[in-house]
C-alpha cells in the first residue's frame, strides 16, 4: 500500500483574480474569478497550484453597469431593476447622473451549481520544474503570465489587483533560479530548482534591475504601501553589507534612516525638554472588559425629541468600549469625525448638508471643467491625476463595494480624492490617501459625505502626508518614549539590533493600521479611536499592545534586524482587534495609575501632570517698629521719603 502523501504549504496569496472575460475574448468586462495561489511540495515536487474561492451567494453578484457616475447611494435592492437616480439635492447638480448597478441572473436555482462548475474550470496546477519564463506586466496593477514548456499547456494571466506579486515571486526564487531575460525588462526566464538562498529572488531587487534603492529613497510612501516591511529588509542590506563586515554604530543608522525617510531625523541625543526614562515599577497591569457594538435602539436613546445627541460623553464611551453596529455607521461616523456637530438638531443638519453639498460641487467642477489643454500645461494637476487614477486601482479590489471592472465605487473614490486636491491645493493628493478613504466612503454610500468625512480624517492624519513627515518623526520618538517606559528590556534589545527607531511601525502610523486587519476589523478600530478615548493619540497604545504581545518570541528566538521586519509583516491580517484593544486600553489604566509618571509620558497622553502639592500658607508679616525721626519720615515705607531723609524703616526681627 503506498505511504499517504505528504503536503506542505510553502506559500499561500489569496485575492488572485482571473479575468475569464480576457482570456476567452468575452464582452462581459467586470467578470473576475478570485482565488488562492499556492506554491507547495507535494511528495518532493514542488508545485504552483490556484484553486478559485468560491462566493457564499453567488446570486448577490454585483456588477457595475456602463453609465457609472460620480454620485451614488448605494442601495443593493433585489432583481435585476436598476437602481432609481438619487432623488436628492444632490441631483439638482445635472452634471451628474445615477449610479446603477444590476444583478447577474440566476435561472430556476441552478445559479449555485452552474457557478461552481463555472469556477472550478480555472483551477489549474503545474510542477514548478516545468515554468520556463514568467512576463511582468502593469495595467494600474500587476499581472503575471506564466509560460511553461511545450508539454504544457500554460495557465491564464494572475491579476494581482491587491498586491503580492513580488511576494509570490520572491517565494519563487528560493525554490528556482530567476534571472532577467538579456534586453527584456518584464520577462523573467526561470532555470531548474535551487534551493540555494544565494541564488533567490533576493538578485532580482538590486540597484541595477529595478532600483528599489533609489526608489524608496525618492518615494517612501510608494514603497511603504507596497511592503514596508519586506523592501526595508533588502534595502537594509544594501545599506548593511554582512552581519559578520560590521555593526553600525547609532549614528550611522540614523542617517540611513535619515536618507530612507526624508524629514526623520534621529537625534542622538535626548529631545529637548524631554526626560531620560529609566526603569520603572508600573504596578500590576489591570484587567479590562468589552462589550457588544452600539445598537440602533441604544443609539436612539441618545437622541432627544429634535435629534440632538444628549449624554455624549456616555455614548462616546460606550462605542469606545464596543464600537458600532454597522447599521448606525453611516450616521454615527458624521458625529465622530466631527462633519455634524452633536448638538445639533435633524432641521440644522438638513441645512448644512445642502451647504455643505453646494460647496463640494463647486469645487469638483473646478477640476471638471479643466479641458485638456489646460491640463498640459497645469503638471501638478496631471501628477495628482495619475498618481490617484493609479492608486484606485489597487486600493481595496478585493472588496465588493471596489471589485470587478468599470465599478462606480472606484469612480467615486477618484473623484472625491480629485475634488480634495482643489479643497487643499498645498497638500493636494500623496499616496495612501486612498486607503484612509476607502472605509469612509463604503460606510458613508454617499459622494459628498464621504468627502466632508474624509476632510475631517484628514485633519487629524493631515501631518503624516506633509512633505518633511514631521508627523511621522513625531510619532516614532513618541512611541518609543513609551515603549521605553513600558518595557526598558525589550527597547534596549531592538536598540541593540538596530530596530530602536521603531520604522517597522511606520505603516501602522501612516495608515492607522488599514493594511495590518481585515476591512470590517478596520471600521471598528477607527470607530473607537475617534471617540478620543481614552486618552490622546490612543493608536501608540495600540502599537505598544501589539508589540508587548510579540516581544516574547522575538527576543526568545533571537530575532535580529532581518527577523524582526520579516516577523513584523507577517502580522499582517493576523491580527485580533478586540484582543489588541483591550490590551492597549489595560497598558493606558496601567500608565496612568503610576506614581510619578515623566511629564514626557503626560504629555504624549494628554493627560495633565499631578498638581504640585499646595504651597505652605505664608508666615504673618512682621511688625514695623516706629520710627525714632517721626517728624523726618513722615511716611516709613515710602523710598523717597527714606533716602531724601535718610531713614529706612526698621522690622521687629
Amino acid at each position: 500500500m503506498a505511504a499517504d502523501s505528504v503536503l506542505k504549504v510553502l506559500f499561500e496569496l489569496e485575492g488572485v483574480f482571473i479575468h475569464p472575460s480576457s482570456e476567452e475574448g468575452g464582452s462581459e468586462q467586470d467578470s473576475l474569478i478570485s482565488g488562492c495561489l499556492r506554491i507547495v511540495d507535494k511528495d518532493a515536487d514542488l508545485l504552483v497550484e490556484y484553486r478559485p474561492l468560491e462566493d457564499s451567494d453567488p446570486s448577490n453578484m454585483l456588477c457595475a453597469g456602463k453609465d457609472s457616475s460620480s454620485v451614488m447611494e448605494w442601495d443593493q435592492c433585489s432583481g435585476e431593476k436598476l437602481l432609481e437616480t438619487q432623488q436628492s439635492y444632490e441631483t439638482e447638480w445635472d452634471m451628474i447622473n445615477a449610479v446603477s448597478f444590476k444583478r447577474r441572473s440566476v435561472t430556476n436555482g441552478e445559479g449555485s451549481l452552474n457557478h461552481s462548475s463555472e469556477r472550478s474550470r480555472w483551477a489549474f496546477s503545474f510542477s514548478l520544474s516545468d515554468l520556463r519564463c514568467i512576463r511582468v506586466k502593469e495595467q494600474g496593477w500587476s499581472f503575471l503570465l506564466l509560460q511553461l514548456s511545450e508539454s504544457c499547456r500554460s495557465p491564464p494571466a494572475l491579476h494581482f489587483h491587491q498586491g503580492g506579486s513580488r511576494d509570490f515571486l520572491e517565494s519563487l526564487g528560493r525554490f528556482a533560479v530567476i534571472s532577467q531575460a538579456a534586453g527584456e525588462e518584464v520577462c523573467l526566464m526561470v532555470s531548474s530548482p535551487n534551493r540555494a538562498l544565494s541564488q533567490s529572488f533576493e538578485n532580482l531587487l538590486d540597484e541595477n534591475n529595478f532600483g528599489l534603492v533609489n526608489k524608496f529613497r525618492n518615494d517612501p510612501y510608494v514603497t511603504t504601501l507596497g511592503g514596508f516591511s519586506k523592501v526595508t529588509n533588502y534595502i537594509f542590506d544594501a545599506f548593511r553589507g554582512t552581519e559578520e563586515q560590521h555593526q553600525r554604530p547609532p549614528e550611522e543608522v540614523a542617517d540611513l534612516l535619515g536618507e530612507v525617510i526624508p524629514g526623520l531625523e534621529i537625534n542622538q541625543q535626548e529631545e529637548p525638554g524631554f526626560e531620560v526614562i529609566t526603569r520603572m515599577d508600573l504596578g500590576v497591569r489591570p484587567t479590562v472588559s468589552r462589550r457588544d457594538p452600539v445598537s440602533s435602539e441604544e443609539w436612539s436613546r441618545h437622541q432627544d425629541a429634535e435629534g440632538r445627541m444628549i449624554n455624549v460623553p456616555l455614548l462616546k464611551q460606550i462605542i469606545f468600549k464596543g464600537g458600532l453596529c454597522h447599521a448606525k455607521r453611516k450616521e454615527a461616523w458624521k458625529f465622530l469625525l466631527g462633519y455634524f456637530p452633536w448638538e445639533s438638531t435633524v432641521e440644522e443638519r438638513k441645512v448644512l448638508h445642502r451647504a455643505k453639498t453646494d460647496e463640494y460641487f463647486r469645487m469638483k467642477l473646478q477640476w471638471k471643467s479643466v479641458s485638456e489643454p489646460q491640463e498640459r500645461r497645469n503638471s501638478k494637476l496631471r501628477d495628482y491625476r495619475s498618481l490617484i487614477e493609479k492608486d484606485v486601482n489597487r486600493t481595496d479590489r478585493t472588496n465588493r463595494f471596489y471589485e470587478g471592472l468599470d465599478n462606480p465605487g472606484l469612480v467615486l473614490l477618484h473623484d472625491i480624492l480629485m475634488t480634495y486636491c482643489m479643497y487643499d491645493f498645498d497638500l493636494g493628493y500623496v499616496q495612501g490617501m486612498s486607503d484612509l478613504l476607502s472605509p469612509v466612503l463604503y460606510v458613508m454610500e454617499n459622494e459628498v459625505d464621504a468627502f466632508w468625512c474624509f476632510v475631517s480624517f484628514m485633519d487629524q492624519m493631515h501631518q503624516n502626508f506633509e512633505e518633511q513627515m514631521q508627523g511621522m518623526k513625531t510619532q516614532l520618538i513618541q512611541l518609543s518614549t513609551l515603549l521605553r517606559l513600558l518595557d526598558l528590556s525589550f527597547w534596549n534589545y531592538l536598540e541593540a539590533q538596530d530596530s530602536g527607531y521603531l520604522y517597522f511601525c511606520f505603516r501602522w502610523l501612516l495608515i492607522r493600521f488599514k493594511r495590518e486587519l481585515s476591512f470590517q476589523d478596520v471600521l471598528r478600530l477607527w470607530e473607537v479611536m475617534w471617540t478620543g478615548l481614552p486618552c490622546q493619540n490612543f493608536h501608540l497604545l495600540l502599537c505598544c499592545a501589539i508589540l508587548d504581545s510579540e516581544k516574547q518570541k522575538i527576543m526568545e528566538e533571537n530575532y535580529g534586524f532581518n527577523e524582526i521586519l520579516k516577523h513584523i509583516n507577517e502580522l499582517s491580517m493576523k491580527l485580533d482587534i478586540e484582543e489588541v484593544l483591550q490590551k492597549a486600553e489595560g497598558i493606558g489604566l496601567q500608565i496612568k495609575s503610576c506614581k510619578d509618571l515623566p511629564a514626557t509620558i503626560s504629555s504624549i497622553l494628554g493627560w495633565d501632570p499631578p498638581a504640585p502639592p499646595p504651597a505652605p500658607p505664608p508666615a504673618p508679616l512682621p511688625a514695623l517698629r516706629t520710627p525714632q525721626r517721626g517728624a523726618a519720615c513722615s511716611s516709613p515705607l515710602s523710598r523717597d521719603s527714606s533716602a531724601q531723609n535718610g531713614c529706612s524703616p526698621a522690622f521687629i526681627s
